[in-house]
């Protein structure tokens, strides 16, 4: 099953190039949630709920997806956790460029995930591809970074590796839009759209091996990354026992597994694709500049 979110936070299934309304039961699985729920209750949900989604779809006319604003697939996860070295060969590339004379990249990327530990980007940085990144200051670098992301599906702590993907409810495209800078790292990844999510989320029977997946990403048409999740320093698996050694995972929460080699610029009028196979489909998003007027008028209009 292929969920999404689109237009005012209506729910759909995709059928091939169609969507099939099923808002009035992510209406019903939300008013049953209590308030003080931990997670993303439509994703909670799933398990008890999907015949019923596919039935509710089938009676449903379809909606081409062309004409839909594609919105992130989870409203609402309780933190999105990252991997942020766990490609050799982004690895690399980082600690090289880092070396260059005036480059903007202060980084640490020679060390890996399991000595760096996850980082987490603020919720409020989520978008779906309709949304679009802003580019918040231009004159520095922005970097985008394209990722697998795992939806957790039911919460653990101190997940063990053996059962770590029966806490996943899907998959995901994703973007983790940087910054360059000094700032800490959470900071400067958790700017308004830097967090990229979608086109939809692909349930995990759809998946048969989360760490054999094409990972590709253009920008204007140029292929910049290219790799699979099979290079993955942590994988699939580990990364959720890492990640729950620390925090109980809750449904809902993002796990955006790493970036590979490939990393670069990008500024506003860009329009970056990421694709990984047919199930993932291809999440498509523009680059523009940040409206830092409208921001000024949103804020006075609030006070």
């Amino acid at each position: 099953m292929k969920l999404c979110r689109y237009d005012d936070d209506r729910l759909g299934i995709v059928r091939g190039d169609l969507v099939h309304d099923v808002t009035p039961a992510q209406t019903e699985i939300r008013a049953a949630a209590p308030y003080a729920m931990k997670g993303d209750a439509v994703i909670a949900a799933l398990p008890q709920w999907r015949e019923r989604l596919e039935r509710l779809a089938d009676k449903a006319p379809g909606k081409p997806l062309a004409e839909l604003r594609l919105l992130a697939p989870v409203a609402r996860p309780t933190k999105l956790s990252c991997a942020p070295t766990n490609y050799q060969a982004h690895i690399n590339e980082m600690t090289a460029a880092a070396a260059q004379p005036g480059s903007q990249v202060v980084t640490t990327q020679s060390i890996k995930v399991g000595e760096a530990g996850m980082f987490l980007k603020a919720n409020s940085a989520l978008v779906g591809p309709a949304e679009g990144i802003a580019i918040r200051f231009p004159e520095r670098r922005n970097d985008h970074e394209g990722e697998i992301v795992m939806v957790i599906g039911k919460a653990g702590s101190d997940i063990p590796r053996v059962r770590a993907l029966d806490h996943v409810a899907g998959y995901c495209l994703g973007l983790d839009m940087t910054v360059r800078g000094r700032e800490d790292r959470s900071f400067r990844k958790s700017i308004d759209g830097y967090a990229v999510l979608g086109p939809w989320m692909v349930t995990a029977d759809e998946i048969a091996d989360p760490d054999a997946l094409p990972l590709s990403l253009t920008v204007n048409g140029e292929t910049r990354q290219d790799s699979n999740t099979n290079m993955l320093i942590y994988d699939c698996r580990r990364l959720i026992e890492f990640a729950s050694s620390f925090y109980t995972l809750y449904p809902g929460d993002l796990i955006y597994t790493g970036t590979p080699e490939g990393v670069g610029p990008v500024k506003p009028g860009d329009v970056i694709v990421c694709r990984s196979g047919a199930a993932l489909g291809e999440l498509k998003i523009s680059v523009r500049a940040h409206d830092t007027n409208g921001a000024r008028e949103s804020v006075r209009a609030n006070a």
